[in-house]
Formats: structure tokens, C-alpha cells, sequence
């Protein structure tokens, strides 16, 4: 069973990565829509960059072995704030509804990572190492 679940895992990686990689050639090159987005829509100009600098992190902390809870926890955390950004401020008309399903699609991505890779988060792992042992006394 936890090699199946792996294997999810690494699917799900893959997803995101893809999703979130090619993104950053946008964010990058200074897209047209992407400066409507960040500047006009969400007033953090330059904000692209930050934004593709951690998404970058993510994707390159989703494909290092020993780090890709770390990069599903920044992944669900950006795509978290993605999504609140297109109910609040982007909306879902035309292409935003693209980028929104897309959030959404890597947001999933990263929670089932956190969640067959839980174990691999210290504080995590700590906190699920004392419930068993209060279960066990």
C-alpha cells in the first residue's frame, strides 16, 4: 500500500510542478496579463517576481527526495493565497477562471502530498509520535 501511495505522490508532484512551472515563464518575461493581475488587480507591483521565486522553490523542493513535504507545504500555501486572490480581488471571468482552476488543481496536488508525506513534516511527526504514545499509557 505505501508504495502506491508513492507513486500517487509522485503523480501529484508532477502536477504541481507542471502547473506551477509553467506559470513562471509569465511571471518572468513580464507578461501583459500577468502585470494587469499583479499590479491593477492585486496592487503588489513586482509581486510577479516574489510570487515566481517561491513558486520556483516549490517546484524545485517538490522534485528533491528529501524535501517535498516542504515543497507541497509552500505549494498549498501559495495556491491558498492564489485562490483567495481570484474570490477577492481577480475574479473568474475568461482566463482567470483558467488560472483559478488551476490553483485549485495544485492546491489538491499539494494537500494529498501533505498527507501520504505527513510524516516526513518534523513538527508533524512529533505531534503524531505523542498522541500514540498518550494512546499507549
Amino acid at each position: 500500500m505505501k508504495n502506491k501511495a508513492y507513486i500517487f505522490s509522485w503523480i501529484a508532484q508532477l502536477i504541481a510542478v507542471v502547473i506551477m512551472g509553467q506559470t513562471l515563464f509569465f511571471k518572468f518575461t513580464g507578461h501583459p496579463e500577468t502585470i494587469v493581475i499583479f499590479e491593477e488587480k492585486l496592487n503588489m507591483p513586482g509581486g510577479q517576481y516574489v510570487i515566481g521565486t517561491l513558486e520556483l522553490i516549490a517546484c524545485i523542493l517538490l522534485l528533491i527526495p528529501n524535501s517535498i513535504a516542504y515543497g507541497a507545504l509552500l505549494g498549498a500555501g501559495l495556491m491558498t493565497g492564489a485562490i483567495i486572490g481570484h474570490f477577492t480581488k481577480i475574479g473568474w471571468e475568461g482566463s482567470h477562471l483558467q488560472l483559478g482552476i488551476m490553483a485549485f488543481i495544485t492546491l489538491a496536488s499539494c494537500i494529498s502530498i501533505l498527507l501520504i508525506r505527513r510524516k516526513e513534516l518534523p513538527f508533524i511527526n512529533a505531534a503524531l509520535k505523542e498522541k500514540c504514545e498518550q494512546a499507549n499509557d
